[in-house]
């Protein structure tokens, strides 16, 4: 049998967890785990407090202290620092440790000794007051005196009456008295605690159509589109319209796009249900209900944001006359997607030939919209034409003028950096170089920033010399902190508290379904601390589509933190991808690059040919890797075996292609056959243009993502690079890190 590192705990309800229930409390109060008979005599010196100590303040919290650079390590290997933190006289990391210490016995079920660490400590640690009673509370439990546990939790619902801490109050309380529980479900009916107690319920009532919707409204995992399907098969006539509005968006939210566009139409009429409707019609191929569901959204609701886009949608699905029509419409009234409208109108008049009227269009198109992606598209296409037919000159004077265009677009970049690549070749040095500076510059984040950077001669690695690379990382020495949520919430965050801190954060959001922008990037780097890294990365990336201006204004603001960067770029597994990749002689940042293209960090990632674990690998590749570093007994789900042959297939292809990477890359993906066979058929004279020969798009792609992931590793961690483009920016602000002293 092969050995499979665990990677998960066992599920176990997080109620049932919370609660203790199934626990035998006595005997539960021996001695310390961890401690130490040095330490354990220490306690009394504890429970004092200097006499000059003051209540944290929040700006305090913001102060980074040494206790949250062990919020990350398990119990038993951060105790006795935090037993020495827990003795200082500096009170916020003498608070935090206490906290941290008290939650970690809890969880061991040493009920009495974390009671001393938690005495008087609400008094200097007010944030976490509500948290500190209810821990309190489950100590006095733990060491069997229930009545002081009850009078506790009772204490915290009376002095933070506001909080929603005391739902999980009533939850504790509920297991001695079932009022509490009923309390829970009428007074606070959508927070995480509430839901736990009525999955609870719904096993004993599987057909209570109340419960099932209280779950539909809030569920935010795929599981729960069961529960919505129900509620549609078999409770559809006892629901409300907003029970279809929540079940609606939460088929949304998931993908379900047909089942939600039936959904919606029993929901409130209003432009955005409408629009889904249609466009979820349109996505399944129902292609005459949803023109309908179109021309009702132009009718009824015609100055909608929404409808400006319906049109365009509608367009694609009409006769060529009506498309004229229906693109009119929104080149007048929404100015957002006139762009678009042009370009598309434009097409249609070039089918009907009528060329001279589709020239006036792209004319109107480029005046009255240079920036737009519409433009960029439409430039690109007639230079890339351009270029095929070997006018070099006439494809840089059409890019040319993106190269003054600051909007940020994979395709800008594209077009941008060619420019530059074309000015070279037609001896325009100067030209090319502040080319290459401004996308250096202005699309700092994308695969071509990295290669202006290459063109320029900056030290960042090439093709041909990325692989010998082993560039300094430094990673974050504490948790980004999220933006949303409140500092309860912050606080608990840093302090790697990551249950109560989820639990919370969705009581906070309550039933909503559409975050914020804010909101939304906090719950993607929750979902990372669960080790979820696919999902959270989602949450992150898809706020870059959304649509709505107020949005899109928040989410600029927020891809200029270093936040946001971490996010969208994570880095799990770091000693194994450092160890394994320094073994096998290949530069770990292209390592964690692959992984991130190939699994997201997704340890039991299987595709549907059978590649398995974060390097996706074959079977047959692994066991013949296996038997090549003589590795026995290996998982492919293992974390650090799968590292482990990935690091030395990827040394292996840099081998077969005389240690150029983007060959190597490439051969990972699409294999050394298909690789050769282009080599020979376009020629490697031009990397660049090798790449855009690159006949299978998949590779192409994936070529360029997994070296754009390789950047934006580089620069969000290497402290040189950061400082480059720093340098480079004049002072604009490239989202770097500021970098603690830490290991």
């Amino acid at each position: 049998m092969g050995k499979t590192k665990k990677r998960r705990k066992t599920r176990t309800s997080p109620l049932v967890k919370f609660l203790g229930i199934g626990i035998i409390l006595g005997g539960l109060v021996g001695g310390g785990m961890w401690l130490t008979p040095r330490v354990s005599g220490l306690y009394e010196e504890l429970t004092g407090w200097p006499p000059l100590a003051k209540p944290i303040t929040i700006e305090e919290l913001k102060q980074s202290s040494s206790v949250l650079a062990l919020a990350s390590l398990k119990p038993e290997k951060r105790a006795a620092q935090l037993q020495q933190l827990a003795a200082e006289e500096n009170i916020l990391a003498r608070s935090r440790a206490r906290y941290l210490l008290a939650s970690d016995l809890i969880d061991q079920y040493e009920g009495g000794q974390a009671l001393r660490y938690l005495e008087g400590l609400e008094k200097y640690y007010p944030v976490l007051a509500p948290y500190i009673l209810l821990k309190r509370g489950r100590g006095y439990e733990l060491t069997n005196e229930s009545a002081k546990a009850q009078a506790t939790w009772k204490k915290l619902m009376e002095t933070y009456s506001d909080s929603p801490v005391v739902v999980d109050a009533l939850a504790m309380l509920g297991k001695y008295n079932a009022k509490y529980w009923e309390q829970a479900k009428s007074e606070f009916p959508y927070h995480p605690r509430t839901l736990e107690i009525v999955r609870m319920e719904l096993q004993e009532k599987p057909d209570d159509p109340k419960l099932l919707v209280m779950l539909a409204r809030v569920g935010r995992d795929y599981s729960t589109n069961q529960i919505r399907d129900r509620l549609v098969l078999e409770f559809a006539s006892e629901l409300t319209p907003e029970d279809w509005q929540a079940i609606a968006d939460g088929y949304w939210q998931f993908g379900e796009t047909r089942k939600a566009a039936d959904a919606y139409g029993y929901a409130p009429m209003m432009p955005r249900n409408l629009y889904r409707a249609a466009r979820g019609l349109e996505l399944n191929g129902n292609t005459e209900e949803a023109k309908s569901k179109y021309r009702r959204l132009a009718q009824e609701f015609h100055d909608a944001d929404e409808t400006g886009v319906g049109l365009l949608h509608l367009a694609s699905l009409s006769t060529r006359q009506q498309a004229v029509g229906y693109l009119d419409l929104v080149i007048s009234k929404f100015p957002p997607e006139a762009p678009t409208a042009l370009l598309k109108k434009a097409a249609i008049l070039e089918k009907l030939n009528n060329k001279e009227s589709a020239a006036l269009m792209r004319e109107k198109l480029l005046k009255e919209y240079p920036n737009s992606e519409a433009a960029v598209e439409y430039r690109w296409s007639v230079a890339e034409k351009l270029a095929e037919a070997g006018n070099i000159q006439g494809a840089y004077e059409w890019v040319q003028p993106l190269t003054e265009n600051t909007k940020q677009s994979d395709l800008s970049a594209k077009a941008a950096f060619w420019a530059g690549k074309w000015a070279k070749q037609l001896g325009k040095e100067a030209e090319a170089e502040a080319t290459f500076k401004y996308v250096l510059t202005n699309q700092w984040q994308s695969y071509y920033g990295w290669r202006s950077a290459v063109m320029l001669g900056r030290d960042v690695g090439d093709f041909t010399t990325l692989r010998e690379k082993i560039p300094q990382v430094n990673q974050p020495y504490t948790r980004p902190v999220p933006p949303a949520g409140s500092e309860v919430f912050k606080e608990l965050f840093r302090l790697g508290q990551d249950e109560d801190a989820q639990i919370l954060f969705l009581a906070e959001i309550g039933d909503r379904q559409e975050l914020s922008v804010v909101e939304q990037f906090s719950q993607g780097l929750l979902l990372q601390v669960q080790e979820e890294y696919r999902n959270g990365i989602m949450k992150i990336w898809s706020l870059s589509q959304r649509e709505n201006p107020r949005d899109v204004a928040q989410w600029l603001n927020l891809r200029q933190t270093e936040e946001y960067w971490q996010g969208l770029f994570p880095f799990p597994y770091y000693d194994d991808i450092r160890k394994f990749a320094t073994e096998h002689q290949v530069n770990p940042l292209l390592v964690i690059s692959l992984i991130r293209q190939e699994s997201t960090f997704e340890w039991n990632a299987r595709s549907t040919v059978g590649a398995t674990g974060l390097m996706q690998i074959m079977p047959a590749t692994g066991e013949w890797a296996a038997s090549e570093i003589n590795l026995q007994g290996y998982s492919l789900t293992n974390p650090e075996d799968n590292i482990n042959l990935g690091s030395w297939y990827l040394n292996h292809t840099h081998q077969q292609y005389n240690n150029n990477s983007l060959l190597a890359v490439a051969s990972y993906n699409a294999g050394p056959g298909n690789v050769s066979s282009w080599v020979k058929k376009y020629g490697f004279d031009d990397p660049d243009v090798f790449v855009e020969n690159i006949p299978f798009p998949e590779t192409q792609g994936y070529v360029e993502a997994v070296f754009s992931n390789y950047w934006n590793y580089l620069r969000i961690y290497n402290p040189e690079i950061s400082q480059l483009l720093a340098t480079e920016s004049e002072g604009e602000n490239t989202a770097q890190i500021n970098y603690e002293k830490g290991e």
